[in-house]
């Protein structure tokens, strides 16, 4: 019989292949089946529809047709199936969805379709009681499933191919559950549970049919089946090996030995009745016991004694982390609750084995470099991305964490990473993004097992295969091509949380900890705090207690980080004060949503954070005043020092949106609180060091200048009702500014200048141009919620006594006339940093002749300076200081050097353009290639001068003492000579080692002073 088209609508090969037909020829011959027509009359406008929803069309009309034909002699099934297809309703979604998707199930279907009954019938075929589906499966082997020991009616082919039968009944219904689920990830774990319940029902009927071909049935043994793997953490996949470990026991009074014996014919029927080709039914699945003590070259069974005593010596990390699953499954129950009992304290203990994490990171690195590289891109489980990564992740966490807190201690990945989420050892964020993932990822899986009921873990490459996965895991719209954009997004969410998660540097330090030590027992950590190195260990518990005593998310991932970092804050020299620190930073930050999440998650952050805080009170000082700065401690990119042109950028938007005069400056002057900041962190991390430090910090004060001065003519002009300045300004850095080598204790030396304007009024102008001066320096100089910085104008001609600002005529006349050595010797650093471009070209070219002298300098003048330097030396040198301390104006010290440079570019830089800089280190590098300064001592007094410039420096960063003469000296305490010590990247205990280098490293420069510059 032919189907003719129907003439009144679209022909039927049109409707076939919008339902989703690939095979319209095929389609067309089976739909026009003498059996499928006598069932339902017009085939086609009965299947079309439902077909359109199966993952596969093609295969779910080629299996229904086949089931017609079987049932054609059963009038009940017969009758059940025709009822079924006409209905639209849940019988009918149930038949489609399995023969659609599973041409194993279809073939089962037509082999028993007495199973109809099972896919007809709505009854869910998860969340069954596992009791109910064990009594199910030994039933169906003739075995009570009430007795003790159940046993099966026979053994051999028949009750095996019973168990099978009945096995695939149960299959049939869980597999119509999930592949008619709205949302199937929603529905996965339900799957998995299912199966794996199945699985273990079977394991006990396979091992009542191994006890049937014994002729005591083996009573004279206990024996316990474990589950391990995915069947012991109850997520199982369709198609999978079981993975079991066998326990026995003799029973009393039996000898152990042919208790063994018997253990291990009872362990080989069982996995022979579940996986070997007996019978006429397909087997199960492989049962496999390679993850018992010794694996494939050990005993097949043990008793629980030598199990301990395995675990006890000769395990290794992988074994414990496949214990986490380990679970009964079958047979004597009270003994596989033993062997759980007795197993699991050495998988929270395997923690503390060394390397532990290390050796775990390095297990799952193995596992990715044995996929062949032609299934590298395919593997759903074993690849980059893939079921794996999840799995060792969470298992991971699971075995640092869980030894103190039991919470987590599930053998279920999903349940586990929720227990992580909601202990806080996790963020929620990923956990839920994992958790969507792995759901998908076990979805495809799944799906692809289905198919043929055959265990793979590849997604295909054929368009055919593509499509009809596309359709079954929802993605009917988006076809081939949008599941594997999905399959690869989700491959990289997966890698990245993996590598987030699974490389915490806080799980190898974790790990090292004792179980009371990573619980903060009181006890224990009050002996700790005080064994390395705490001062007031009471006091430090204080601390510990109000971060983490109570049950919210803040408390726990604290508990979580402080055991870790309270061993990071000892590495530094002050752990009491880091400790403090972190605990007034976490009362500001612990309520954010970001805070503590990057301790927990980042790779760096914690342990940064930790260094920083009991190594630094300036930096403690300055993260408190700037929260937000944690964030750096991330990112190496955030701690580089940011270049003049972007700060410029960012204060000429702060000053274009300014509306009123207070909040521009505060806002600047917050600019250079941010990188003073920066600064200082990224130099107590050792990222950015001496002379990189002292440009960074030069740069923040050169933006801050410049930012003042428009400030300050902007008022001017306000002020006095201008439309534009009556004169042109500059501001001229001077002294350790103009070399841009400030500290973080330095003060602004500058020059002001201003040029009037053609035709302006020159007293009007002096009038405008002293009020901006006196307004930058009020406006950087005043107490207010940003750090000041004092503005010195005492270089400038005639010192305090001369005006603050002058003409630049005013400047030419008084170098031309009055200029002194001294005034020379400070314009070597002059450096143009704010106001008119041109203009600050001119004041280099006027003081050019003064700093350059032609032809050096004459024998007077050399005379004269030394004189000064002299001069300097005796009476500016505070009373009472070592001159060898006195890091500024000692012996060797910064002064020495600078003084000595200075003279050298007085004398031959008209000579040698390379010693025409504002930088001290440049100018001896250039004296050295010059030839004016043997290459030995210039190494000498570069050292000198970088090691007393980094030492004030760190006197301010230990302290937090920005004022004072402290950064001036090297220190005599021995803990603030620790301290400073450390700051510098010195190890513990090194401040007698620091003191030393330093004294030896200025009597060592002081040498080449007298030599070069006295003479």
């Amino acid at each position: 019989m032919s189907v003719q088209p129907d003439r009144r609508g679209p022909s039927l090969t049109s409707r076939l292949l919008r339902a989703g037909i690939a095979d319209v020829p095929r389609a067309e011959r089976l739909l026009g089946d003498a059996q499928l027509v006598a069932l339902l009359d017009d085939p086609a406008h009965v299947l079309l529809s439902p077909l359109s929803e199966a993952a596969d069309p093609d295969q779910a009309l080629l299996a229904l047709a086949k089931v017609a034909g079987v049932v054609r002699g059963d009038v009940l099934l017969r009758d059940a199936l025709r009822e079924a297809l006409l209905t639209d309703g849940p019988a009918r979604d149930r038949l489609v969805a399995v023969v659609g998707a599973s041409v194993a199930l279809g073939d089962t279907l037509a082999a028993h379709p007495e199973n109809l009954a099972v896919l007809l019938d709505p009854t869910p075929g998860t969340a069954v009681p596992v009791a109910h589906v064990r009594a199910e499966l030994l039933r169906a082997v003739g075995a009570d499933p009430d007795a003790e020991v159940p046993v099966a009616a026979s053994g051999g082919a028949p009750a095996t191919d019973a168990l099978r039968r009945a096995y695939r009944t149960r299959l049939l219904r869980i597999a119509a559950t999930d592949l008619t689920s709205t949302d199937p990830l929603s529905r996965l774990p339900g799957v998995a549970a299912a199966l794996a319940d199945l699985a273990a029902a079977a394991l006990e009927a396979g091992l009542a049919i191994a006890r049937a071909e014994l002729d005591d049935h083996g009573r004279d043994v206990r024996i316990a089946v474990i589950g391990m793997g995915k069947g012991g953490g109850r997520e199982l996949n369709y198609v999978s090996d079981v993975d079991v470990v066998y326990v026995v026991e003799p029973v009393d009074g039996a000898d152990e030995a042919e208790a063994l014996a018997t253990g291990a014919r009872l362990a080989t029927g069982l996995a022979r009745a579940c996986g070997s080709p007996v019978g006429v039914e397909p087997a199960l699945w492989p049962v496999d016991a390679a993850l018992r003590p010794e694996g494939k070259d050990g005993p097949l069974v043990r008793t629980l004694a030598s199990h301990r005593a395995y675990y006890e010596r000769w395990a290794k990390t992988w074994e414990f982390q496949a214990l986490l699953k380990a679970r009964p499954m079958a047979g004597d129950r009270e003994l596989g609750r033993a062997y759980v009992d007795t197993t699991q304290p050495f998988v929270w203990a395997a923690v503390r084995r060394e390397n532990f994490v290390e050796d775990s990171q390095a297990m799952r690195r193995r596992v990715e470099q044995h996929v062949p590289a032609a299934e590298a891109d395919r593997q759903i489980k074993l690849g980059v991305g893939g079921l794996r990564d999840v799995e060792f992740t969470v298992q991971l966490l699971q075995l640092v964490h869980g030894r103190a807190d039991d919470s987590i201690r599930s053998g279920n990945t999903l349940t586990a990473l929720s227990a992580l989420a909601q202990a806080g050892y996790v963020g929620r964020e990923h956990a839920a993004e994992l958790a969507v993932c792995y759901r998908w990822l076990r979805t495809v899986e799944h799906r692809l097992q289905l198919h043929r009921l055959r265990r793979t873990h590849l997604m295909p490459t054929a368009d055919d295969d593509l499509r009809r996965l596309a359709r079954s895991v929802g993605l009917r719209v988006e076809g081939p091509d949008g599941l594997l954009e999905r399959w690869r997004q989700v491959r990289r969410d997966v890698r990245r949380l993996h590598e987030e998660l699974f490389y915490r540097p806080l799980l190898p330090a974790t790990a090292q900890l004792s179980a009371e030590e990573a619980s903060l027992a009181p006890e224990a950590a009050q002996a700790r705090l005080s064994a390395i190195g705490y001062a007031d260990p009471a006091g430090a518990m204080r601390h510990l207690a109000a971060l983490t005593e109570g049950v919210s998310r803040r408390a726990s991932i604290q508990r979580q980080l402080l055991p870790v970092m309270l061993g990071w804050f000892a590495e530094g020299a002050d752990p009491d004060g880091g400790l403090l620190a972190f605990r007034r930073l976490s009362d500001t930050l612990g309520a954010t949503h970001w805070y503590l999440k990057l301790l927990r998650d980042s790779g760096t952050a914690a342990r940064r954070l930790a260094h920083v805080l009991s190594t630094s009170r300036y930096v403690a000082d300055a993260l408190m005043r700037s929260p937000e700065s944690v964030t750096w401690l991330d990112d190496d990119a955030d701690l580089e020092p940011r270049t003049w042109e972007r700060l410029h950028a960012e204060a000429d938007a702060i000053l274009t949106r300014a509306d009123a005069r207070q909040n521009a400056v505060t806002a600047m002057r917050a600019l250079r609180r941010r990188e003073l900041a920066r600064t200082a962190v990224a130099d107590v991390l050792g990222a950015v060091t001496g002379v990189r430090a002292a440009q960074s910090l030069s740069v923040a004060a050169d933006v801050l200048l410049a930012g003042a001065l428009r400030i300050a003519e902007w008022d001017a002009r306000v002020e006095r009702g201008l439309d534009a300045a009556p004169t042109r300004m500059l501001v001229v850095a001077m002294g350790r500014l103009g070399g841009r080598e400030v500290g973080y204790s330095s003060d602004a030396d500058v020059l002001f200048v201003h040029d009037p304007v053609d035709g302006a009024d020159p007293v009007a102008a002096q009038e405008y141009a002293l009020a901006a001066a006196a307004s930058v320096r009020a406006l950087l100089g005043a107490v207010g919620p940003e750090p000041s910085l004092a503005v010195d104008a005492d270089l400038r001609p005639e010192g305090r006594n001369g005006p603050l600002v002058r003409t630049f005529e005013s400047y030419a006349e008084y170098y031309e006339r009055w200029s002194s050595p001294w005034e020379s010797q400070a314009l070597l650093r002059a450096r143009p940093v704010a106001g008119d471009v041109e203009l600050g070209e001119r004041f280099d070219a006027l003081v050019a002749p003064l700093r350059y002298p032609a032809g050096g300098l004459d024998t007077a003048t050399v005379r004269e300076i030394r004189r000064i330097k002299a001069r300097v030396e005796a009476e500016r040198l505070p009373r009472g200081v070592d001159p060898a301390r006195h890091l500024k104006l000692g012996r060797g010290g910064i002064s020495d050097v600078e003084w000595t440079a200075q003279l050298l570019q007085l004398q031959h830089a008209h000579a040698v353009p390379g010693l025409r800089t504002t930088a001290t280190i440049e100018a001896l590098q250039a004296a050295s290639e010059a030839g004016v300064l043997d290459e030995d001592d210039a190494k000498v007094l570069v050292e000198a001068w970088d090691l007393a410039s980094r030492l004030r420096d760190a006197n301010v960063l230990w302290t937090g003492r920005a004022e004072g003469a402290h950064a001036d000296q090297l220190p005599h305490d021995r803990q603030t000579l620790a301290g400073v010590a450390r700051v510098l990247g010195y190890p513990s205990g090194s401040g007698g080692e620091l003191e030393e280098t330093y004294l030896r490293t200025a009597r060592r420069a002081r040498a080449v002073v007298e030599r070069v510059f006295y003479g």
